[in-house]
């Protein structure tokens, strides 16, 4: 790992759990850790209960867009955190991986994303305690 390592998340649309994610570690890390995330089949836009659901904890994800995942982008991440993305998620050796079992937001309203929401708050915050990093 680098001096400031790199976290990718990713699940098929990149439109939820993801970005959720990496919404979450964005604030509690700050600028100790590169955060990325990416979709298998990225939808046009962010998931809207995933963004309401996040402003309500005062973490604004509306400036990011559903990417494409790209083969460089997880070649150059350290951590590789996949959410239901199936056989389309590269797998590098000498990766460090984690698979988080997660209810999908998609079709979802608010009241059914919190939960979604604070389970990958738990998750970031276990999976940042274990990176070299002082955030």
């Amino acid at each position: 790992m680098s001096d400031k390592p790199s976290v990718l998340f990713v699940c098929v649309h990149n439109a939820g759990r993801s970005q959720m994610a990496a919404g979450w570690l964005r604030h509690l890390a700050g600028d100790a850790v590169e955060v990325r995330s990416a979709g298998s089949a990225p939808a046009e836009s962010i998931n809207p209960a995933a963004v309401e659901a996040m402003r309500e904890v005062g973490i604004d994800i509306t400036d990011q867009t559903p990417k494409l995942l790209e083969y460089a982008t997880a070649e150059s991440s350290d951590v590789i955190v996949t959410m239901g993305c199936g056989d389309a998620c590269p797998v590098f050796p000498g990766k460090r991986y984690e698979d988080w079992k997660l209810e999908d937001p998609a079709g979802r309203g608010v009241e059914a994303v919190r939960p979604i929401r604070d389970e990958i708050r738990h998750r970031v915050e276990r999976l940042l305690s274990e990176l070299p990093v002082t955030a």
